[in-house]
């Protein structure tokens, strides 16, 4: 299977941080959630595959081609949305369209005002007097309109309104329809995830938890629920972090098989969330 994204081994260096030897790929035609608490390096990651910052170690390949000797070539293949829009914000939408164009071969005119059009965008008022919302869905205009064939999102749906991110989750999975374009989606809000993303890479302490796709990852991991007086010492080694309330545990296990045959019927088992296996993860080690 083609790679749109590999990354092999990359490393950055800050200091009372390190990105350590990051590897995972994307395959071409596929939606990647790339998840991790505040501070974990998925913001250092875009950073690094877009050239943004120096990297110390590692490679990069984008489309197959090297994201530093190539690195014009990839960039106007790619469309980035970024958290925050930087664009002037004195201008008006129609004149910051009029800017970035120009920078891109394949731009379309046509796709970009359906878009407007969808997105209700008013391009004769500046940025700055556009709602968070709006200005995400002018980015997101611009990243579609120049035929790329790589989306990459950093926190796109933060603090927006539930319509606006069903919106967005519909645009991302309409532009993978033809199995030749791909997206990284860095987000905090895993349930968008859970409902687009083909594959998931977890990143934690600027470490690799896992990458692999969605559903293996939904039908392994599991919520284990039992009786305190059933999570001894062995026990607690066992799981990958686990809390303890005053009529139960509650443990995560990357084992389904595994939990069944250790605990049998004493226990529950369920489904881990996303968002379970994140918390559960950064609590290892700790009673959550």
């Amino acid at each position: 299977m083609e790679n749109v994204l590999e990354i092999n081994k990359l490393k950055k260096i800050y200091s009372g941080f390190v990105l350590k030897d990051i590897s995972f790929a994307l395959p071409r035609g596929y939606i990647m959630g790339l998840i991790g608490p505040n501070g974990a390096g998925k913001t250092t990651i875009i950073k690094l595959i877009l050239n943004l910052i120096k990297k110390n170690g590692g490679a990069v390949k984008v489309f197959g081609l090297d994201h530093l000797k190539d690195e014009v070539a990839v960039k106007s293949r790619i469309g980035f949305v970024h958290d925050t829009p930087y664009f002037c914000e004195y201008l008006s939408l129609k004149q910051i369209k009029a800017s970035v164009a120009p920078f891109y071969p394949d731009w379309r005119d046509d796709l970009f005002m359906k878009l407007v059009q969808e997105f209700e965008l008013p391009l004769r008022k500046s940025l700055s007097k556009l709602s968070r919302g709006m200005k995400m869905k002018f980015a997101l205009a611009l990243a579609l309109s120049h035929n790329a064939d790589f989306i990459i999102l950093d926190e796109p749906t933060s603090g927006l309104d539930p319509v606006f991110r069903r919106q967005l989750l519909g645009k991302l999975s309409e532009f993978i329809q033809d199995a030749e374009k791909s997206v990284l989606f860095s987000t905090h809000i895993t349930s968008d995830l859970e409902r687009i993303a083909d594959y998931i890479t977890f990143i934690h302490n600027g470490e690799i938890v896992f990458s692999s796709p969605k559903d293996e990852i939904l039908e392994n991991w599991v919520l284990v629920k039992g009786p305190n007086d059933l999570l001894n010492e062995e026990d607690g080694k066992y799981f990958l972090g686990y809390r303890k309330r005053e009529f139960g545990f509650e443990a995560l296990s990357s084992d389904r098989t595994g939990a069944l045959r250790r605990f049998g019927q004493r226990v529950v088992i369920e489904k881990a969330s996303l968002e379970d296996i994140m918390f559960f993860i950064t609590r290892r080690g700790r009673d959550a």
